[in-house]
């Protein structure tokens, strides 16, 4: 399934990925930082989604409430209820 997140509060402003079942492919972040997020969607492909919130949901940016790693567990976690659907 390819599922399009808009973040909030983040500098990146999409994610674009796929899950087939519950393992994560083809990351790709719109905005943000470039280098970090190339090296995020590398280190989650072929992870079980579940695996990546369990390690990604919480981290926070600075001073923002989120990060854009936050932002891919939040995609995710939403992603996977709308699959059970």
């Amino acid at each position: 399934m390819k599922y399009t997140y808009r973040t909030k509060g983040t500098c990146s402003t999409q994610i674009d990925l796929e899950l087939e079942g519950n393992v994560v492919r083809n990351v790709h972040y719109t905005g943000g930082c470039d280098g970090n997020l190339k090296s995020v969607a590398k280190l989650v492909e072929g992870m079980k989604a579940e695996d990546v919130i369990e390690k990604l949901e919480g981290i926070t940016c600075g001073w923002k409430g989120t990060s854009c790693g936050d932002q891919l567990a939040r995609a995710l976690r939403q992603a996977l209820s709308e699959e059970k659907k």
